[in-house]
């Protein structure tokens, strides 16, 4: 059985003639017929090229694999008990959902406390990102957890301005920054901003630091959609030449006479902007982070994707050695932009084995007495039951989850929904439950008695973030409370089982049926 989907995809506007016979391995229907006008992706790549690489439509998309992986979260149980209480007192009348505590404080060297334990890991340059920024922001501040401003943001606006290479001034950057800390509570959440080499050269995050009042932020290695820089697609000629430039890879050259002539008679309709990879080593990480610091940034954290175990390894060590607060690590298959289609597939190490690898290097190094940031994991994260096994799965260790397209998704519907208001077109689906936001969204009372006349100033973007975070909080709590876990600190590894053994062996959780086997058999035996 194969565990790719090849030569036809949603994403890449492909299909198969074909349907019911394909050749697993190649992906190609087993009669591959002359005068076939070229559906799938190998015919669509017969005139369109390198344009069908990449997930399709850009700009009004998020992507992720459809790799089906040996094994993922749902190959794990979660472990409840009827026997005492764990950060309560074991009442019943106490020990209820409601009052399990989400609250947790990261960040060993200085300290930042959220109200839940997620984060949104970098969304940067996108058009997807830029549209719905006013729910993310609004959204996450208001709910209190952390929101990342991705990479390439400041040299991406035509609005920005350079100085001797660097930015002077970034107004799509302030705007992003100011939303947030707007709504922000005070003491609780932050706003993160992320930087790559463009972002770096540029002195991006100084600028934010010391005209903006950012606190915290984060240097990129990596995701888990990609191995190589981040890419998006570019409408015009102008914008083009002015992204190359300011130092960015255009493909094709912007100001190529032959090029410019093929765009201006319809050959191709986009360009592509490409960031460098970064090449990291120990001593220029560890400098660079005390450059941040030196600068005036509180927190530095660092982000990397699903790179070989060896790059793990050094990853944590380096972040060790430097004393980074927060560490997070990018799972196989994700993506929020325009990441290679093929390569978001066939890249990288997957979610499960990844983090596992993550605990087991985390836990040796704890054991030599060496630091260990903070940690959070990422990788398809969308429902509580899986942000419970994921902090189970590196108990106690992994401390926050990353969640960028699922909460990319909750702003985009609720943002949709406010134009439907607005149009008087709500659809009869959601129209059952009023034609108002405050009828539609259901936290939108509570809100509405804190915030009292702010409330209009909510955009149903940052209804939809909230509201589904709050979903998730009374989710979680309540799968903690099964477990009899009332505050997150207590979650441990054997809160779950594995259900196979091959996910026991990869994982070190153990087998369902090894569970408890030594305990039950005294308490038999007694």
């Amino acid at each position: 059985m194969s565990l790719s989907k090849i030569n036809r995809s949603a994403a890449t506007l492909t299909k198969n003639r074909t349907v019911d016979s394909v050749v697993p391995n190649s992906g190609m229907c087993a009669t591959c017929v002359d005068g076939c006008i070229g559906m799938c992706e190998i015919g669509k790549s017969a005139y369109r090229g390198h344009e069908v690489i990449y997930p399709q439509p850009f700009g009004i998309i998020t992507t992720a694999g459809t790799k089906e992986y040996p094994v993922d979260l749902s190959h794990f149980s979660i472990m409840g008990t009827f026997m005492g209480a764990h950060g309560i007192e074991g009442d019943s009348d106490k020990a209820i959902f409601s009052n399990v505590s989400l609250e947790r404080e990261i960040c060993p060297n200085n300290p930042l406390k959220v109200k839940l334990p997620f984060v949104i890991p970098g969304l940067g340059s996108t058009n997807i990102a830029k549209v719905n920024w006013d729910g993310l922001a609004i959204g996450s501040a208001i709910a209190g957890f952390c929101l990342t401003i991705g990479e390439n943001v400041a040299a991406m606006d035509p609005e920005s301005e350079l100085k001797n290479d660097r930015v002077v001034n970034a107004p799509d950057l302030n705007r992003r920054v100011k939303l947030y800390k707007d709504w922000q509570e005070k003491g609780v959440g932050d706003i993160i901003l992320q930087a790559n080499v463009e972002d770096t050269r540029l002195k991006v995050q100084e600028y934010a630091i010391e005209k903006l009042g950012v606190e915290t932020v984060e240097l990129k290695w990596g995701q888990g959609a990609k191995n190589i820089g981040g890419e998006v697609k570019l409408k015009t000629l102008e914008r083009a030449q002015m992204l190359y430039k300011r130092g960015y890879i255009v493909l094709p050259d912007p100001t190529n006479p032959t090029v410019i002539e093929a765009f201006k008679r319809g050959a191709f309709t986009e360009f592509e902007r490409h960031s460098r990879v970064g090449m990291p080593d120990e001593a220029s990480f560890v400098k660079r982070v005390e450059e941040l610091r030196k600068a005036g940034a509180k927190r530095v954290f660092l982000k990397t994707g699903a790179y070989r175990p060896a790059d793990l390894a050094r990853t944590l060590k380096w972040a060790s050695k430097a004393k980074i607060d927060m560490l997070t690590v990018d799972g196989a298959g994700g993506g929020t932009g325009m990441s290679p289609w093929r390569m978001m597939n066939e890249w990288g190490v997957p979610g499960v084995e990844l983090w596992s690898l993550l605990y087991k290097y985390t836990d040796i190094l704890k054991k030599k007495g060496e630091y260990i940031p903070s940690l959070a994991i990422a990788s398809g994260f969308t429902f509580e039951d899986q942000i419970f096994k994921g902090l189970a799965l590196g108990a106690p260790y992994f401390h926050m989850i990353g969640m960028a397209r699922s909460m990319l998704a909750a702003a985009m519907v609720g943002k949709t929904i406010g134009k439907s208001i607005d149009e008087y077109k709500v659809p009869v689906y959601i129209e059952r439950f009023g034609t108002t936001k405050e009828d539609i969204f259901i936290t939108a009372a509570d809100l509405k008695k804190k915030y009292g006349a702010d409330f209009d100033k909510i955009p149903t973007g940052a209804l939809g973030v909230y509201t589904y975070a709050e979903r998730l909080a009374q989710g979680l709590k309540q799968i903690m409370a099964g477990s009899r876990k009332f505050k997150l600190e207590f979650i441990t590894r054997d809160d779950i089982a594995a259900l196979t053994k091959d996910a026991a062996e990869r994982s070190g959780i153990t087998y369902i049926m090894d569970v408890d086997k030594r305990e039950a058999e005294d308490i038999l035996n007694s």
